[in-house]
């Protein structure tokens, strides 16, 4: 059930991460703004809700919410992607932006997730509940883990992520190299080398640990099969904090169960939840394999990443109500 404050301009906030910081947002907009909170993704609730809204703030925009929209002179999607916003469904004068300030949580996550797999902590975690000690002093045939220092940590896509966790994985003496779409890099600092989608495997042969944050689109979609997790090999560690489809489900799976790679942190999928917090991230068995950590896409999910985009969001708000320019207006694709 909706609720609302005021009368005037009216804005529809879809995104339950915001929820908690409402006294916030609603304290950041100018006078006369009307607000409908949305507790839950409701569709049907939604597409009546946005007949008559200005601005809808919400990282999925169905086709029927985009047709019901017809008002709708703002989307903003309340984090950085995209992938889920309806763009050819949307009103020609809709415009779209997004936010960001999830680059310190995230590198954090990557960072946790990283030493967790590559020093085998989720196996030994498991083997000690059961009283056994899978260590190298106890056991014969343990490997010794090895640290981040002198590692080469591959980054697929390298903007505010990249660039925030290869500073904090730098800490720990790892190195880093990169590829991007363009083939550019905002800043190279720190980098040994960056290239084009083109050096993917390259980046993948090279690389102790592959980071992946490269947006999802219909280029970049299954663009990590078989023969590049191959490439990475059996000590190799992969993350995926972008979108699950950029790597290719079954060779993933395939990969981890048999060993060709050594472990994966996933915190994006390739199933979600459509009612409720209950759904299976994939149709095959990750949660049978004991080298993967899996999350449900939390790595941004912070405090400090929700306060920085209720402040971008409220700000493009009052941009539109002065006639100013909206910031980060995303192109559709």
């Amino acid at each position: 059930m909706a609720e609302s404050r005021n009368h005037g301009l009216k804005v529809v906030v879809g995104e339950r991460n915001f929820a908690p910081h409402r006294e916030l947002l609603e304290s950041l907009l100018p006078v006369g703004v009307d607000t409908s909170w949305h507790a839950v993704f409701d569709e049907a609730a939604l597409v009546a809700d946005l007949s008559d809204a200005d601005v809808y703030i919400g990282g999925r925009v169905t086709p029927s919410m985009a047709r019901a929209g017809s008002r709708l002179r703002l989307v903003l999607t309340g984090g950085a992607g995209t992938d889920k916003v309806s763009f050819d469904d949307l009103p020609k004068h809709t415009l779209v932006a997004n936010t960001f300030h999830h680059e310190d949580s995230i590198a954090e996550y990557i960072a946790a997730a990283v030493v967790a797999v590559r020093r085998d902590l989720l196996v030994q975690h498991a083997a000690l509940r059961q009283g056994v000690w899978a260590s190298a002093v106890y056991r014969d045939g343990v490997p010794q883990p090895q640290t981040l220092r002198g590692a080469m940590v591959g980054y697929v896509g390298f903007g505010h992520i990249g660039r925030r966790t290869a500073d904090l994985l730098g800490a720990f003496g790892a190195r880093a190299c990169a590829v991007t779409g363009s083939g550019r890099v905002a800043d190279d600092s720190g980098l040994e080398w960056h290239g084009d989608t083109a050096d993917l495997g390259r980046l993948m042969t090279e690389s102790d640990v592959v980071v992946v944050s490269a947006p999802l689109t219909p280029s970049t979609t299954g663009m990590i099969d078989a023969a590049h997790l191959r490439r990475l090999g059996p000590s190799g560690v992969l993350v995926n904090v972008g979108r699950g489809p950029l790597v290719v489900e079954q060779d993933l799976f395939e990969a981890l169960r048999d060993g060709v790679i050594g472990g994966a942190a996933i915190d994006v999928w390739y199933r979600y939840p459509t009612a409720g917090d209950e759904a299976a991230p994939s149709d095959l068995p990750f949660a049978e394999l004991p080298n993967v950590l899996m999350t449900p896409h939390i790595s941004g999910v912070t405090r400090d990443t929700f306060v920085g985009r209720v402040r971008d969001v409220t700000d493009n708000i009052s941009r539109l109500l002065a006639g100013r320019d909206i910031l980060r207006v995303v192109t559709p694709p």
